[in-house]
Formats: structure tokens, sequence, C-alpha cells
């Protein structure tokens, strides 16, 4: 069974709005890149997907933005070729190389962790607390950014019980963010 990691940047008082943090760097782009790479598909809510495929999708001339610096662009190659699933009541149809994920969450879920690969990555915030209360989440991921944001989206705000982990993984980065990686604590009674 492939793992399913939630990956997020979050400021140190859990804001998790992608405005809230460090604008992102090269050393961090780097390190999102290759964890990108890493996945077989990406999970996204419709409010995810909808800002990401503004932000990452390579334009119809080919060409990416001028705004966009050059140590960005292998991160937007990467998310522009991922393999996407959309979960959304909402929309009808989606395109950037996704398909809308339906029927019940966690069986739809379960069904793509029951498929070959690597592993799957979710982001966002809405999808990933349903995730979380499924018991479907087997790493988390945090991005941790010296700011403290002082309002907006709370990580995993509302989830219905608590899940212990326990630290597998650790990055320090130049400018003082801290990339850990969890799991599940196992039950050792």
């Amino acid at each position: 069974m492939r793992p399913l990691r939630y990956s997020i940047n979050v400021t140190l008082d859990g804001c998790c709005h992608h405005e809230a943090g460090l604008p992102p760097d090269e050393e961090s782009m780097r390190y999102w890149t290759a964890e990108m790479q890493r996945a077989d598909a990406v999970l996204f809510g419709r409010v995810t997907y909808q800002m990401m495929e503004s932000a990452w999708r390579k334009p119809a001339t080919g060409t990416w933005p001028d705004w966009m610096d050059e140590w960005e662009i292998p991160f937007a190659e990467s998310i522009d070729q991922a393999k996407k699933y959309v979960v959304s009541a909402t929309l009808g149809q989606v395109d950037w190389n996704a398909e809308l994920l339906r029927g019940e969450l966690g069986p739809a879920v379960q069904r793509l962790k029951q498929e070959p690969g690597e592993r799957l990555s979710v982001g966002g915030v809405t999808l990933p607390l349903a995730l979380a209360d499924l018991g479907l989440i087997d790493e988390y991921e945090f991005l941790v950014q010296p700011v403290l944001a002082g309002h907006g989206p709370t990580l995993l705000a509302g989830l219905r019980e608590r899940i212990p982990l326990e630290l597998v993984d650790r990055h320090e980065f130049r400018s003082g963010a801290v990339a850990m990686r969890y799991r599940p604590a196992r039950d050792t009674s």
C-alpha cells in the first residue's frame, strides 16, 4: 500500500494560509520540488486545486511567466506534470492532468492507496482534516516557518480526536524554517 503524506507550510503559531509564512526561497523550493517528484499523485480539494492551478499551471504559450524566478521553474514543472486527484462536490470537470475523485471519500482514497506506487501527497486545509479524521494520513510533513501570523486558518483545526505522532525526519533550512516529518505513533500497549 502506498502511504498518503500530508505536506504543508505552517507558521510557528499554526497558521497554514499560503500568504502567512515566509515567501518561498531557493532552498525551500528545492525541498518541495524533490518532495513533489517523489509523489505518484497529489490529492487536492477544490480550493487548493484552483489556487495551485492558477499559480503553477504552465501557460498556453509554453513559457513560464516573467514573475517566476529561475529557481521556481523546477517546482512549477513538477507540479504542472503531476497526476492530480480533486475532491469536489461542486466542480463538474477538471483538467491540468487531474481527475475528479468520485464517491465516498474514505473508500475512494483507500482505492488510490491500494494502487501500485511509492506515495500519494495531499495539501491544503479542509481535505487533510477530513482525511486525518478518517485515519487515512500515514505521514505528516510540516515546514514550520519562523513567523507568527496571529490570524488565519490553523493547522487541522477541528480535528475530532487527538493523533499522537512520532518524529521520523527533520531538516533545518538557512532561513530558520524546519521541515519535520511525523507518522502516527504506534500503539505500544
